[in-house]
């Protein structure tokens, strides 16, 4: 069953109250508290955000979200930033290869598929297969989505289902490639009317006022990403790191995680 976004928001910030309780027996003592920075991408921002708070509310730690792009995350760590976790996809695993990131401390926070936005109230073409998504995206007088140079992954695969589609050309022409993803999501140009469509995963839609999910890209031309999480073999702070990644994955974090419009994720 589909939620309204704010039906969505509501049982999500109800689920987040609730959880706060399953960690509060855990709580560390000031002088054990500790700031956990983490830097990661926007795909799990708007949860993120909400279930950091239970767990400093139940834990006594502190949790700072740092927002940037997959490829300036690699660059950021490789330079040298001092942070303790890093939440993305590939970057994450690009880490991993060098070294920054031990696969033990690697895992799969949740899953998520790419959508299609509109401005909330605005007609609903329809996109259920590709023949009907390729006829829709043709009629659109303008499109915007996230810059593959930044590494998004919904830039990438939508660029794929254009080349597929055999339009890439007609939809370059008139699109929006967002290059300012990690801090001004695609959907805000569609809820202010700067974009007739947008294409984004999921989780970055339904957290944006103004604009709403369409739908999913149909069929085959839809690819899942995992939200990666990996704690830094640099990170000042592991233990309560690895105390976080507990948390967001517990069955109770999982509840939230599926009201934000994703798949809780497996080891």
């Amino acid at each position: 069953m589909k939620l309204s976004r704010c039906r969505r928001l509501l049982y999500l910030s109800r689920i987040v109250a609730m959880i706060g309780f399953a960690i509060a027996l855990a709580a560390p003592t000031p002088s054990d508290a500790a700031e956990i920075k983490v830097l990661t991408t926007r795909a799990m921002n708007h949860v993120l955000t909400e279930l950091a708070g239970a767990f400093e509310r139940g834990s006594g730690h502190k949790v700072t979200l740092i927002l940037a792009p997959p490829t300036e995350i690699v660059r950021r760590v490789v330079d040298g930033e001092i942070v303790d976790v890093v939440m993305s996809g590939a970057a994450v695993n690009n880490l991993v290869q060098q070294g920054k990131i031990a696969p033990g401390d690697r895992l799969v926070l949740a899953r998520v598929g790419i959508g299609v936005a509109v401005r909330a109230g605005a007609p609903k073409p329809d996109i259920s297969s590709p023949e009907a998504l390729k006829r829709t995206l043709l009629a659109a007088k303008s499109i915007v989505y996230t810059d593959p140079a930044i590494g998004g992954a919904s830039g990438i695969q939508f660029e794929k289902v254009i080349d597929r589609l055999g339009i890439a050309k007609e939809i370059k022409a008139k699109s929006i490639v967002n290059a300012r993803a990690a801090t001004k999501p695609s959907a805000e140009f569609v809820a202010r009317g700067e974009a007739e469509l947008g294409i984004q995963l999921i989780s970055e839609i339904v957290s944006v006022p103004g604009a709403e999910l369409l739908g999913p890209l149909p069929g085959d031309l839809q690819a899942m990403t995992a939200i990666l999480a990996g704690i830094l073999t640099t990170a000042p702070e592991p233990d309560a790191a690895r105390a976080l990644l507990r948390f967001l994955t517990s069955p109770a974090a999982a509840a939230a995680i599926k009201a934000a419009g994703m798949e809780p994720g497996g080891s």
